[in-house]
């Protein structure tokens, strides 16, 4: 897919927000602070949020809904959080519901582009804005799309697989993610563009993971090993939950640790995976980030004003160009592990529990 947009902002690490109050329940929340107070800002309208699931990558749960809460809660906003669980159906009974109960700008991770846009179209007849959040619905509607630069995602795992094989002939497999995710077409793209040109490397499988589904992945890697007849190098994983799949699968033929894996979404098994070394690198996108943007969009859709963006990103199927707030990600390796656990995007409590805590004190990590 073609990109047209131009990055403009924001540097990850470090990056200041004033995203502090209380989180509200899991439903659902207010504009209070928690304890029945007012946070001193108020916001005319609702914000609602659909998550896709909680499967194919901890994240939503575990980082994107804390942080989600906090943005709202902070800016004063009433909003409603729900989670789809993998179905494309439910997904839209929720967006029947939120839309039914009042909210004004509608945000969701889409399970799949057509379901995605029916939401989109529905809501924009009932007078509701939409925003895509962290997936472009291909032939929807949003007015927005929040993100991050995800062939840059894609760039920084080829890299990092190429940084740990080096330039020696090597055979790769790549485990993409769901074909339903346009995320993980961006996603292969990226890698391919950086490790297609490097010709000591020969691709001796290739599959996309439905759904991102962990356990379809052990035998789809499982396959694709048998038929390279073990003779794998590298392994070009899509996120860290496909990665954790792939090293289970070598961990039993006795290769992990030496097969360098790549993953995605800086989750607390894949940064162990990685200062344990059988994990060759993650990529971290940070949930506070991003769950800020959406905030900053939503509240100003809320307001009646237009959100400031980064660009546009192109959808090929709707044949226009969606105003976009794309985000920088950052390649995360054993030497800035750190990193993750100082911008708060885990907890060293969580990272280094067990076997681990030796290897946070190598890498800094207390």
């Amino acid at each position: 897919m073609q990109r047209k947009f131009s990055l403009a902002v924001v540097g990850m690490l470090g990056f200041a927000l004033t995203l502090t109050a209380c989180g509200d329940d899991e439903d659902g929340g207010g504009s209070d602070n928690g304890d029945g107070g007012d946070t001193g800002t108020s916001v005319e309208g609702k914000v609602g949020v659909i998550l896709p699931d909680t499967e194919s990558s901890v994240r939503w749960e575990s980082a994107d809904r804390p942080e989600l809460e906090k943005a709202f809660e902070a800016a004063g906003v009433e909003y409603t959080i729900q989670n789809a669980e993998g179905d494309a159906e439910k997904m839209g009974t929720i967006a029947d519901g939120m839309i039914a109960d009042g909210v004004t700008v509608l945000a969701i991770v889409n399970l799949d582009s057509e379901s995605g846009a029916a939401i989109q179209e529905e809501a924009a007849a009932q007078g509701v804005k939409t925003i895509d959040y962290d997936r472009l619905t291909l032939g929807g509607s949003a007015d927005y799309y929040v993100s991050f630069d995800n062939t840059v995602v894609g760039e920084l795992q080829g890299q990092g697989l190429a940084d740990c094989l080096g330039d020696k002939p090597a055979n790769i497999v790549y485990l993409n993610g769901s074909p339903t995710d346009n995320n993980a077409t961006l996603f292969s793209a990226g890698a391919h563009s950086v490790l297609d040109p490097i010709t000591s490397y020969t691709v001796v499988g290739e599959q996309a993971v439905p759904d991102w589904d962990n356990e379809q992945a052990v035998t789809i890697f499982e396959q694709l090993f048998t038929q390279a007849d073990g003779k794998v190098d590298g392994v070009l994983a899509a996120n860290d939950g496909l990665g954790g799949s792939v090293i289970s699968v070598l961990e039993e033929n006795g290769l992990a640790g030496q097969v360098p894996v790549t993953g995605q979404d800086a989750t607390v098994e894949g940064l162990q995976n990685v200062l344990a070394g059988t994990q060759c690198m993650t990529v971290y996108k940070s949930a506070k980030l991003e769950a800020g943007a959406l905030a900053d969009a939503a509240i100003a859709l809320v307001n009646g004003e237009e959100a400031e963006t980064t660009g546009t990103t192109e959808d090929s199927e709707g044949g226009r160009d969606v105003p976009s707030i794309l985000l920088e990600p950052v390649s995360i390796t054993k030497d800035n592990v750190k990193d993750v656990i100082d911008d708060g995007g885990q907890t060293a409590a969580d990272v280094c529990t067990g076997e681990y805590a030796a290897l946070c004190a190598e890498a800094g990590i207390s």
